[in-house]
């Protein structure tokens, strides 16, 4: 997919993620105008923001974002747990663990809200002018603009940044983008033009110029830093947040910038209202979870449904001091799944990796372990409109006939329905005899053989062994039944428990046969697809980890980068899902439509909270009042 351009100061990013690559760098672009736009010649716009699909929401004269609080107090402080370690701030290299919240200070050129699905609007510009056919796109920059030093922000700054992604950026990330821009000009302080080659996908344009962060030039030269290496510092950005200390793999305190230059902006308005957010780090989730309810940070976003269920019972929570909440989320769910290591000989065929996946019950730890409290991930694009459903409609079979037709996918997927993971009995945790049989049966014909001890080898002697990489202890409650189930069917299969660094270098170096994985789609995929499928970041890439090379899914891509229409990206996001799920990569596991959070009782929010961001760090408030109540009552000191 592309990522939707980055808020400041929004999401937490947690240590053990292997380097997310940038989430402002394949944007959705936009080519049709808005009621706002100002002719500049016959085939020349000038626009305050863009949108593929349909009109954006806000206009020129929006005075504050719909969901925000304008009169929202600043002060205090909200605090947050992490886990594992973190020995870097640059979250664009592989070396290093990257630090929560180490992009909190960076900003681009344009913005997305959290209730305009397909919106960019202009932030450090005034507006954009582009011709009708999107060959060149040109920023008026705003002349207000400061990096935290105070140094002023000007177009020099936009081309070195832009320069340095495509220099020293992340391999996959240059593979796509660079052979996508002609020309970057400078025609002054305040104005950038960037020219783009006919390669580049129309709706991708204005996303690659203007979403990339924008770094100091002068203290890149003056530091010696590198994109590429890691850093005990963040670049030097325009956000509204600063590192104010550091205790590496212990604590960081980002505090809010008092000169930050967008504080008035109409689209910050309300938000980034804490003056420090604070992160805590700590071993793993239950180690956090025993802190929160000492009151060593304030807010909790709970991803183990186990505690969710049975270990929100403490005094502070029961006295009502704490404030247990599931809020909707609005986003694509994260596809969290299982992944083969296609690299690897054994799980190149598709019977080895079916009969493994089989071996996953559902059902019983959705109601054994998980309380209830999840739906399976049917797809990669699970419980939205975007998910296949059925057999192919007319517009899919269009795209898939023709790679049927050159042998590139098997014939039954155009009359066959989408594959959806087999449903088993939540009564116990091993599959039902049938399902076992057939796991069976699809061994064998791959060469996997029983032997009297019971352990399936192949004609060589070697054995059937699978070991599924982890870095968190409380995945095993999970892991173990998995591998229970898989060595009564032959498997010697084995949890490979390792430290959060190690656990990261594994990832990135391929030294894995399977890992949990999460694929995080959006409304508008573009580009970005290639990045997590396509063939060609298969090598060298921290989305595409099961290293899938699969031409049909190559030529399926374009089709959904080129697609002018709601109705024809919804009908070629259909192939792709397909497709994907018929190679079957991946044990699906789990999503919930909810955000589960828990909080000490001394923040505000807004009334409706939008569909695309919770916004506890960016749109929350703090409430001295509150505060104070808790302190007066010996909660918190």
């Amino acid at each position: 997919m592309t990522p939707r351009p980055a808020r400041p100061a929004t999401r937490t990013d947690t240590a053990p993620n292997p380097a997310p690559l940038l989430k402002a760098l394949l944007l959705s672009s936009a080519v049709v105008l808005t009621g706002a736009q100002i002719a500049r010649g016959q085939d020349t716009t000038e626009t305050h923001a863009f949108s593929n699909f349909g009109e954006v929401k806000y206009g020129p004269d929006i005075e504050h974002l719909d969901y925000v609080n304008p009169d929202a107090p600043k002060g205090g402080e909200i605090s947050i747990s992490a886990m594992g370690t973190f020995d870097s701030f640059n979250n664009y290299s592989r070396k290093g663990v990257s630090a929560a919240l180490a992009t909190i200070g960076s900003e681009s050129i344009v913005i997305s809200t959290a209730d305009d699905p397909y919106g960019l609007y202009c932030f450090i510009c005034t507006t954009m002018e582009y011709p009708e056919d999107l060959k060149w796109v040109t920023f008026n920059l705003r002349d207000d603009v400061t990096f935290a030093d105070g140094e002023p922000m000007v177009a020099e700054d936009v081309e070195f940044s832009f320069n340095l992604f495509l220099e020293q950026g992340i391999t996959e990330y240059r593979r796509i983008v660079e052979g996508f821009i002609e020309d970057v000009d400078v025609i002054d302080d305040h104005t950038i033009k960037f020219t783009f080659t006919d390669e580049a996908p129309i709706r991708e344009r204005i996303g690659f110029a203007g979403g990339t962060p924008v770094f100091s030039k002068d203290w890149f030269e003056e530091t010696g830093a590198r994109l590429d290496d890691s850093s005990e510092e963040p670049f030097m950005s325009t956000g509204a947040y600063v590192l104010e200390s550091k205790d590496f793999n212990r604590q960081i305190v980002y505090s809010r910038n008092p000169d930050y230059w967008a504080a008035e902006h109409p689209l910050q308005v309300g938000r980034n209202n804490f003056d420090r957010i604070r992160v805590e780090y700590f071993a793993d989730s239950q180690a956090a979870f025993e802190a929160f309810k000492a009151g060593a940070f304030t807010f909790r976003v709970e991803n183990s449904s186990l505690i969710w269920a049975t270990g929100y019972d403490f005094p502070n929570l029961n006295d009502g001091y704490v404030v247990k909440e599931e809020i909707p989320d609005g986003t694509v769910g994260t596809a969290q799944s299982f992944i083969f290591n296609l690299d690897r000989e054994t799980w190149q065929d598709k019977r080895v990796r079916d009969a493994i996946a089989m071996m996953f019950n559902f059902e019983w730890s959705n109601q054994a372990l998980f309380y209830g409290l999840y739906d399976r991930v049917d797809s990669f694009w699970p419980g939205t409109d975007l998910a296949a459903r059925g057999t192919p409609s007319e517009a899919e079979l269009e795209i898939l006939e023709p790679l049927v037709d050159e042998g590139l996918l098997d014939a039954a997927i155009l009359t066959e329905e989408a594959p959806v993971p087999p449903v088993n009995e939540a009564d116990q945790n091993r599959p039902a005899r049938g399902t076992f049989r057939a796991a069976g049966r699809l061994l064998e014909d791959a060469g996997w053989i029983p032997g009297d001890d019971g352990v399936r080898r192949n004609e060589a002697g070697d054995i059937l062994t699978l070991e599924i990489l982890s870095y968190d202890p409380n995945f095993d409650r999970i892991i173990n039944p998995y591998i229970e189930n898989l060595e009564q069917l032959g498997v010697n299969a084995e949890l490979e428990r390792v430290d959060t660094a190690q656990y990261v270098e594994n990832r990135r170096a391929g030294d894995f046969d399977m890992t949990s994985h999460g694929f995080s789609m959006g409304f508008e995929p573009g580009i970005g697809l290639e990045q997590w499928f396509h063939s060609k970041t298969a090598d060298d890439s921290s989305r595409n980890l099961m290293r899938l090379r699969n031409e049909a899914v190559d030529r399926i891509i374009p089709s959904i980068v080129g697609a002018e229409t709601l109705e024809t990206l919804e009908s070629s996001v259909h192939a792709l899902d397909r497709t994907l799920r018929s190679i079957g990569f991946m044990v699906p596991q789990w999503f919930k439509p909810v955000h589960t959070v828990a909080y000490f009782d001394m923040y505000g929010k807004p009334e409706t909270i939008p569909p695309l961001d919770m916004g506890y760090l960016d749109f929350w408030w703090y409430d001295a009042d509150k505060h104070q109540a808790l302190i007066d009552a010996g909660v918190l000191r």
